[in-house]
């Protein structure tokens, strides 16, 4: 026969799942607010980490906000030594196209299409991340509310997870059902 309270204490409270569902949301935070996707996130899950299924959401919210942040850095960091050339070619062709405006030769114009290309291509890296950012809140936001675990794509695990215990909880609280 099943002890009820061995069951109850596997269980996740409807509590635990809203909370953690709005730790997850609140990353949306930045959209309104400069740093609402650390800020949000972080006073939710300081207030109420003693949970264990909401320590668990908080610290995945958290540590995919400071990946994305590493990513979006890098990104740029990397294309910085090209926006500075590009910047100084640029001045240098809008010269030329000042002072030549009759004789502009294709061969000034065409370095341009280099850069023209690196813009695209850092243009797809941040609109990439920012879609597969969307998509992860949001399905880690479903996963909250419906008592279940998630792990954030390309993830940096900057906060140490504990996902051994929960995760065996959770496959106990499924055998349960």
């Amino acid at each position: 026969m099943e002890n009820p309270t061995s069951k109850s204490s596997v269980e996740i409270s409807e509590n635990d799942k809203s909370v953690s569902t709005f730790i997850h949301l609140s990353t949306f935070l930045k959209y309104f607010f400069p740093f609402g996707n650390f800020v949000g996130p972080l006073l939710l899950w300081t207030i109420n980490k003693e949970r264990s299924f909401v320590d668990e959401h908080g610290k995945q919210a958290l540590n995919f906000q400071l990946s994305v942040l590493v990513y979006t850095l890098v990104i740029g960091l990397v294309c910085l030594p090209f926006f500075i050339i590009f910047a100084s070619d640029f001045i240098a062709l809008i010269d030329s196209i000042e002072h030549n405006v009759d004789r502009l030769h294709f061969s000034e114009i065409k370095n341009s299409v280099g850069y023209a290309i690196l813009f695209f291509i850092v243009v797809l890296l941040l609109l990439g991340l920012f879609i597969l950012e969307i998509y992860a809140v949001i399905m880690a936001s479903m996963a909250a509310a419906k008592g279940k675990l998630y792990k954030y794509p390309i993830c940096i695990q900057f906060i140490k997870t504990t996902p051994a215990t929960l995760e065996q909880n959770q496959s106990e609280n499924e055998h349960d059902s």
